[in-house]
């Protein structure tokens, strides 16, 4: 098997521009063929072709280029074979974008416009974070619907005829004008915590299909600032972002096991994360203007609070929830206020609001939320209960280090 420069295997290449560059890549094609689904497929099978011929021939110099190359020739095939579904002007108009590409080109990063193109209006609005999470990120159909609460086979049928609609409705994969920038704002800021979150959960990086998400999504965030600096949703999230950052080193322990944030060292929190954060949130907090974002940065900002004076800010975090409550009526939110009055009063005012929200459908499938309530039922020495539910929070769970963190507390009810 040939190697790549820097003794680098072709698959693990390969792997590393997908992480890299897929979103970039998709992007740039979709803008010329104008059919996001066409350009995956496209995209896809031109990985699979690299993971034939890097390894016979060796890793090319610009890798990027060389999956474009491949990427445009397979749509054009299967234009041509398809040639009877596409209209003759489509088709050829299509055609002569694509072959007049140069194969050496620097490919200019579109995401943000192919974002922006997700968040259009024809585009139903509960598909629209997904939709860009699928063409930016590579995510699967499964991973999003466990992101989103639905159920995978929903979110697949829901992407596949959003895709549909972009090409049939002919919107163009551009950042819009200023004017349309805004209303089109708060899905891509959806989409990109999205992502985060997907990034976040593996606190490791063990997981290639994760790895880089948390990376990239901060990096978009920044874009999003850069294009729209008066825009306080933006600076929050970014904000938000940079604040769970911080604290990506005290979530494991030497062992790799999992730590909770209430047990974590402060001096393992990035100190340079955190003073960008607050920066960028107290220039949110000047434009009057409060948003989802901004409330979630500034619970983040009252726990690190605790880097400072030792204890986080209990009663500004219960405000906060309160707000954001009020705001968004998210069952996510009230879940964590609930535990939050736990450490501000006691467990037993915690159960009650957390029996307020048990019948939301939401959170049927949703492990924080068992994991919650299994840790105030221990609490009140409801043992049985407690078993109940940390033996759900386990089942749902996907980070074996988590698991292993509930197992123990579990056993703990044991003794």
């Amino acid at each position: 098997m040939s190697g790549c420069e820097g003794g680098v295997q072709p698959r693990d290449l390969a792997e590393q521009v997908a992480r890299r560059s897929y979103g970039k890549l998709v992007a740039f094609l979709a803008t010329r063929t104008r059919d996001v689904a066409a350009a995956e497929d496209a995209l896809s099978e031109a990985f699979a072709a690299a993971l034939v011929d890097w390894p016979l021939n060796g890793c090319p110099q610009n890798p990027e280029a060389w999956l474009m190359t491949v990427a445009r020739r397979k749509y054009l095939d299967a234009v041509r074979s398809h040639a009877r579904e596409f209209p003759a002007d489509e088709a050829a108009e299509t055609t002569a974008a694509i072959e007049s590409a140069d194969d050496d080109l620097d490919i200019p990063d579109r995401r943000l416009g192919l974002m922006f193109a997700c968040a259009h209006p024809a585009i139903e609005a509960s598909i629209r974070a997904p939709l860009m999470l699928q063409a930016i990120l590579a995510l699967d159909a499964a991973r999003i619907a466990s992101a989103f609460l639905i159920s995978p086979a929903t979110m697949s049928q829901r992407l596949v005829r959003a895709k549909s609609k972009i090409r049939q409705a002919g919107i163009p994969l551009e950042i819009p004008e200023r004017s349309q920038l805004r209303s089109r704002l708060d899905t891509v800021l959806d989409a990109i915590y999205a992502a985060f979150s997907e990034g976040w959960i593996d606190a490791a990086g063990t997981d290639v299909a994760r790895r880089d998400l948390a990376e990239e999504a901060i990096y978009l965030g920044r874009v999003v600032t850069d294009l729209l600096p008066d825009e306080p949703e933006g600076l929050g999230l970014l904000a938000l972002m940079l604040h769970a950052e911080a604290r990506r080193l005290a979530r494991r322990n030497a062992e790799g096991d999992y730590v909770p944030l209430a047990q974590q060292d402060p001096r393992l929190w990035n100190a340079e994360m955190i003073t960008e954060a607050e920066s960028l949130l107290h220039c949110a907090s000047a434009m009057n203007s409060v948003g989802r974002y901004q409330l979630e940065a500034a619970i983040q900002s009252a726990h690190a609070a605790r880097a400072r004076n030792g204890q986080s800010d209990w009663v500004a975090i219960v405000q906060l929830y309160d707000a954001l409550l009020a705001l968004s009526g998210s069952p996510v939110a009230a879940v964590n206020r609930a535990l939050t009055i736990a450490e501000l009063h006691d467990a037993h005012k915690a159960l009650q609001d957390l029996n307020a929200i048990a019948a939301d459908p939401r959170l049927a499938q949703y492990q924080p939320y068992w994991a919650a309530r299994a840790e105030l039922l221990a609490r009140i020495n409801s043992r049985q209960e407690a078993r109940h539910a940390y033996s759900i929070a386990i089942g749902l769970e996907r980070d074996p280090s988590v698991r292993r963190f509930l197992e123990q507390r579990r056993m703990l009810l044991d003794d």
